[in-house]
């Protein structure tokens, strides 16, 4: 990749961004600037294969084991290739040493000098994704909270860093939004999580709907299931609206963005409610009309 960001990815790389279009808010849409579009890509395609690599989702033959360095013996073990990652990603910001061995860290590197960027979010993915592999079930939602933290508030601040828009009370509110969606993916993931022997409703909350695990296992929740969803969802919602004052604060195509990433947030849980909260039979999705009606409540600074 060169510094203006147009160099066309190879297979590797490809198959990682061509995931940006299943995600549930718009990852660099065609309305940005050219080089916002492409900054935003090289951070997604970071993002993406740190979660890929956590869940075991990486790309049949082994290729990205080999681009890190990993021995085939070892390409299995998802904290020996986060380890890994994490060195390639160090090579990232070592303006002296060797250039980052995987094409998407490569692909990065541009990114990171133009808007001097910095390794915390990027570490925090890493360490969210070693979470998962040693902590499966979360006690409260404060612990969830902290998840979080790690998971996704990085996110939304790398958007505010590539944009040039960050400021303190900025990154609150993006933090406030970024949290609301990882809980309402939550939501949505509840029986894909479960089969990864993964739980993120609280334990606390479970037991104060009486929730068992098991009545998490089964084709359609019950009612105490459903209430618990919905009690998860009010407060994904409460988040959302927590964090909306950033899109008001912000101008312009950087504005229109913020809004597809809460109205994507607001949509989800619509479809959530729409389904009686009953999220076990697969991830309720909001549709297009929905999507574009919350973007436009959000813009006018309603709901």
């Amino acid at each position: 990749m060169t510094g203006t960001g147009t160099t066309r990815p190879g297979r590797t790389e490809r198959g990682t961004l061509d995931k940006a279009a299943a995600e549930n808010f718009p990852v660099a849409p065609f309305f940005l600037p050219r080089d916002w579009r492409d900054d935003l890509m090289a951070v997604y395609g970071f993002a993406r294969l740190v979660d890929d690599i956590g869940d075991g989702d990486l790309a049949p033959g082994g290729a990205d084991a080999r681009l890190l360095g990993v021995s085939a013996q070892e390409a299995e073990d998802r904290l020996v290739m986060l380890d890994a990652l994490e060195a390639d990603l160090h090579r990232v910001f070592d303006t002296t040493g060797p250039a980052p061995r995987h094409p998407l860290l490569r692909r990065l590197q541009p990114t990171v000098r133009r808007r001097a960027l910095t390794p915390e979010p990027f570490l925090g993915l890493i360490a969210a994704n070693r979470q998962d592999q040693l902590v499966t079930r979360y006690e409260t939602y404060d612990d969830l909270l902290a998840y979080c933290e790690l998971s996704a508030n990085p996110v939304g601040r790398l958007v505010l860093a590539v944009t040039g828009t960050s400021t303190p009370e900025r990154i609150r509110l993006s933090d406030a939004i970024c949290t609301a969606l990882q809980i309402v993916e939550h939501l949505q993931d509840v029986a894909e999580d479960l089969g990864r022997d993964r739980i993120y409703l609280p334990a606390a909350d479970m037991k104060r709907f009486h929730v068992q695990e098991a009545d998490l296992a089964t084709k359609t929740g019950g009612a105490s299931v459903r209430a618990l969803v919905a009690y998860e969802a009010q407060r994904a919602s409460d988040l959302l609206n927590e964090g909306v004052p950033l899109v008001g604060s912000v101008h312009g195509r950087l504005k229109l963005l913020l809004a597809g990433f809460v109205a994507g947030g607001r949509a989800a849980i619509h479809a959530i409610a729409a389904a009686e909260y009953d999220v076990l039979p697969g991830p309720p999705k909001p549709g297009k009309i929905r999507l574009l009606r919350e973007v436009g409540v959000t813009l006018r600074g309603e709901g």
